[in-house]
């Protein structure tokens, strides 16, 4: 690679990584460190559900997406962590939220012949009400 072709890898990583005062650096590595107990949360949780057989087999092999779950982690946690950049929290913080209208189904308005109990859909919603949480105090610096 030419010096030209270095110069702008580096510029569009330093627009993608930013420099932030410590007290908000703080606020991404503890986000990333949350986001990674609740993506281990999950994985587990597919890894239980899977061998309880509440997964749907036409989805395809539970390998694969346990596998694609942990790159979303990885890719994720290392966005925070290293980047700190306000719009990798911000645009998590969306998809995350995505989550709330099943779980919220789940925990107060559960279908009779449901096999998976309410209350695992509450904890769920505490635990990602707590993500995002940590994300929004990332993204936008509360």
């Amino acid at each position: 690679m030419d010096g030209r072709g270095r110069e702008a890898n580096e510029a569009r990583r330093s627009r993608l990584r930013r420099s932030w005062p410590e007290a908000r650096a703080r606020k991404f590595r503890q986000a990333a460190f949350v986001y990674l107990h609740v993506g281990i949360l999950y994985e587990f949780s597919v890894w239980i559900f899977a061998g309880q057989g509440l997964l749907p087999p036409e989805r395809g092999p539970v390998g694969v997406w346990l596998a694609v779950g942990a790159l979303i982690l990885a890719a994720v946690f290392w966005g925070l962590w290293r980047w700190q950049n306000e719009w990798v929290a911000r645009v998590v913080w969306a998809l995350h939220a995505l989550r709330l209208p099943a779980l919220l189904e789940g925990a107060f308005f559960p279908d009779p012949g449901a096999r998976i109990p309410a209350s695992f859909y509450l904890t769920a919603v505490v635990i990602v009400l707590v993500n995002l949480w940590m994300l929004a105090r990332a993204g936008w610096d509360l």
